[in-house]
């Protein structure tokens, strides 16, 4: 039979050697058109993204002057989840706005 140290309870250690790596970040592009209005631009970078009034307005001009603009970087499900619903609003609402995710 085994003796009871409980003085040696808990000196147990072990080391795990796991290296632990972010995921890939995904950047959110919103993509400049002649018929999506500047208004609609800024209530989805409002609405969809979170971002401050001013934010919205200084991305929008973005895209609306180079022609894309960056909305934000996430986690590939988060960016896919966000072009889909860009994609989804956009439709409702008759524009042809276009929002496209790649690898930062």
């Amino acid at each position: 039979m085994s003796q009871y140290h409980p003085e040696s309870e808990g000196d147990v250690t072990s080391e795990v050697d796991e290296e632990i790596t972010e995921p890939p970040m995904y950047k959110v592009l919103l993509h400049n058109d002649d018929y999506t209005t500047m208004e609609f631009v800024v209530q989805i970078l409002l609405i969809v993204f979170h971002k401050s009034y001013e934010d919205a307005t200084r991305i929008m001009l973005n895209v609306h002057r180079s022609g894309i603009g960056v909305c934000g970087i996430f986690t590939h499900e988060v960016a896919e989840t966000k072009v889909d619903l860009v994609h989804t609003l956009a439709r409702e609402n008759e524009f042809p706005l276009k929002c496209t995710m790649e690898k930062n």
